[in-house]
């Protein structure tokens, strides 16, 4: 679990919330008008903007958000010398079976233990790599039209209560009534928008911004590998990616 993220999400929650019940009752931030305007609403809008596969795809995406995710380029470095160790000694074959920390570092190890060489396994790994990018980032866009659509779809609940307000004011409870409507589903679309889907779609780009150079990385260190480097060529290849002090930590490591 990722402390960041549940931390971050559940107070977010909890400070809209407490500074609602601040006031003695939650009940007047309570409106179903609003809740099936801008929930209801905005999820067939959103829907709207996918093709199927890709819309329910957002929501596994979304559950990533909330996983502690491993890149640690420093880490690889030093598993990347420790593979091109074993493999300088005892081969490729020696790695059959050996389980690596991400999909495509398996599949690339996978195919230099089948016979391919370093070009044609480079170019493999490059496409599954735009392959993946482009995933995350048509279901990334999913999650960006809800921070679009639910201020939208807000703003008609803000104006079919004004509707309401404005064709009764001759009965002031249809007046209150249609002023909550239009003031709540204003409050509604900022929550969805500020709240909850803003923050995770910031989140999960950044997931894929750290996932997308850990596996450039793990591709140099996989051509080290297939060009019979030394371990410790590769852990300074690797490392010239990371910050002057983690650098000098992982080479004093290896």
């Amino acid at each position: 679990m990722d402390l960041a993220t549940l931390i971050g999400f559940v107070g977010g929650i909890l400070a809209v919330v407490g500074t609602m019940a601040a006031g003695g009752h939650i009940a007047p931030f309570v409106s179903l008008h609003g809740f099936m305007i801008v929930f209801v609403g905005g999820f067939f809008a959103v829907m709207y903007t996918a093709p199927m596969p890709v819309f329910l795809g957002s929501f596994k995406a979304m559950k990533t958000a909330f996983k502690q995710h491993d890149y640690d380029i420093g880490k690889l470095a030093l598993l990347m010398s420790e593979l091109a160790g074993v493999v300088r000694k005892d081969g490729l074959m020696a790695l059959e079976g050996r389980d690596l920390p991400h999909k495509l570092m398996q599949g690339g190890l996978q195919m230099l233990i089948d016979g391919s060489d370093e070009h044609k396994m480079t170019e493999q790994l490059m496409q599954d790599l735009t392959a993946m990018k482009a995933r995350h980032q048509a279901r990334q866009e999913v999650i960006k039209a809800w921070v679009e659509l639910g201020p939208a779809y807000g703003m008609i609940g803000t104006l079919i209560g004004l509707v309401e307000m404005m064709g009764n004011m001759s009965d002031p409870t249809l007046v209150g009534k249609g002023m909550a409507t239009a003031l709540v589903g204003t409050m509604y679309g900022a929550i969805v928008a500020n709240v909850f889907f803003g923050p995770m779609a910031t989140k999960l780009k950044n997931n894929t911004t750290r996932e997308v150079a850990y596996c450039e990385a793990a591709i140099e260190g996989l051509r080290g590998i297939a060009r019979s480097e030394a371990p410790r060529s590769i852990i300074y290849k690797l490392a010239a990616r990371l910050p002057v002090s983690q650098r000098e930590q992982i080479l004093a490591a290896a």
